[in-house]
Formats: structure tokens, sequence, C-alpha cells
């Protein structure tokens, strides 16, 4: 058979041989295919369901008051005299934020296996689809927070919210980077290693108690608990986040330092794990 050689390829499919091969040029010719799959997510989390996208706002409101109650009235768990349901609703917002998205992108190779067994597409499209729509759930939520700020505003509760506020966006960067990188690891080793996603959860549970969500870290005065607050990588973010919107406790800048390494380091190692799974994960998912 006589070889073409005027035929023209577009598209070029080769194997990685490089451990940090992002090829993020590749990645954003996809955009539409990102746009697709975070309307997808959006439409099919809430199919079938009488409040629609409302859970939104019901699952971190309702959360809110059951803390209120618990925490706040029967317990009387300081929250450095900021009103109990925005210093848990401010906690909430980021801790939701991380948890979801860790969650969701632990699952990404089996949940995806069949799309990815039949259609070439750039594999890291998926974790950053799943990132934008915790983002999008993120900034619903937000406004919540930010109409309950209002109110206590109005009421004459002193909410001294300060420049510090410009790091909100740096803090949701931390955030969103650190939860994907965390759960494209915990995929990566999930694709020989099925148990592993039983135990995400679990960690996941216990990890909030050790983030000051429901307390200020102020108030921990146990030694060993303060060692595990101050190596937890959300513990700052959540503090700093506080520290913008009602002007009380401070802002850890080693505590942020430590956040951001902690977070490019995890990236790191997630980027490499994916792109050396993301080429045999068919033969063992």
């Amino acid at each position: 058979m006589e070889e073409n050689s005027g035929q023209k390829w577009t598209m070029e499919v080769k194997s990685k041989t490089e451990w940090f091969d992002l090829n993020l040029k590749e990645v954003w010719q996809y955009k539409d295919l990102v746009y697709m799959m975070v309307t997808r997510d959006f439409i099919s989390q809430f199919k079938q369901t009488i409040l629609g996208p409302m859970w939104y706002i019901f699952q971190p409101l309702i959360t809110t008051i059951v803390y209120s109650i618990v925490f706040g009235s029967i317990a009387k768990i300081s929250t450095d005299e900021i009103p109990h349901t925005l210093f848990y609703m401010s906690g909430l917002l980021f801790w939701n934020m991380f948890a979801s998205n860790l969650i969701r992108n632990s699952d990404t190779f089996s949940a995806n296996q069949t799309i990815f067994g039949k259609v070439y597409f750039p594999r890291l499209v998926v974790p950053i689809s799943t990132t934008i729509s915790c983002l999008v759930s993120f900034l619903i939520q937000l406004f919540l927070l930010l109409m309950m700020y209002v109110y206590f505003s109005f009421r004459g509760v002193n909410l001294h919210s300060n420049s510090s506020i410009l790091l909100f966006p740096y803090l949701i960067v931390l955030v969103l980077l650190m939860s994907m990188a965390l759960g494209i690891i915990t995929t990566s080793i999930t694709t020989k290693y099925k148990d592993v996603k039983f135990l995400i959860g679990f960690v996941i549970q216990l990890s909030m108690w050790a983030t000051p969500i429901i307390y200020p870290s102020s108030s921990v005065t146990n030694s060993n608990l303060k060692k595990i607050i101050e190596i937890n990588p959300m513990a700052p973010i959540i503090e700093t986040f506080r520290y913008s919107l009602f002007g009380l406790g401070r802002i850890h800048w080693n505590g942020l330092a430590y956040s951001t390494i902690f977070c490019f380091v995890t990236v790191f190692i997630g980027m490499i794990a994916f792109n050396k799974v993301e080429k045999d994960f068919m033969d063992t998912v």
C-alpha cells in the first residue's frame, strides 16, 4: 500500500515519558470539555431533587444551626465573642470545600474508567473540572455567609473586617490545590489498593476535629492537641480567614508559610503519581 506522505495530522497521541509532564497547553485546548463536565456535575447532582441547588444553602445552614445548639448553647465552647453561627459557618465554608474536593478526586480513576478506556482526552481534565465544581458550591455558600455577616452588622455586632481580606483569593487557591492534589494521590494509590478509599473518609472525619472549626486555636490548652493543630495545614487558613472577617485572633504567618509549602509539595507529588498511574491504570482498576 502506498503511503500518503502529504497527509497532515492535527493531533499526535503518545505515551508520557517524563514524570512531571503536565502538558497544560493540551488541557487548555479541552476547556470546553471542562465546562461540559462542570455543567454535568451540577445537573446530575441535583437531578430529581425537590430543592435542587438550594441544597448548597441548606446543608451548611442546617449544620451550622446544629453546631450552634450543641457546641455553642449546650457545651458552651468559646468562639472568641464571635456570634456562633458566623463562627461555625466561616469554618465549615473552607472545610467543606476541602473535604468535598478531596473525596471526589480520590475516586477519579475508578469512577471514570469506562470513559478513560474509550475516549482520549487529557486525564487531568477530570480533577480540574471536579475542583471547579467544588469552587462553584463554595461561592454559593460564601454568599450565604456574607448575608449572615450583613445581618449581624445591622444588629450592632462589632465585626471588624480588615485589609487581610486581600488574602482571601490566595486562601481559596491554597485549599483547592491542596485538596485536589491529595485526592489525586489517593486515587493513584486506590488503583491497586482499593481499601484506601474506605480509609480516606474516616481520616477526613477525624481531621475535622483537629481543625479549628468549632473552636478557636486560642482556646486549646492541651499541648498534644496544639501540636496536632500546628501540623494541620488547614488550621492557619481558617484562622486567617476568620481574622480577616471578624478582626479577632491573629494571622499565623508561619502557619500560612507551612500551608503553602505543604500545598506545593502535595501538588508536586500528586502530579508525579497521576502521570505515572494514568499510563497503565486500565490494567489494574
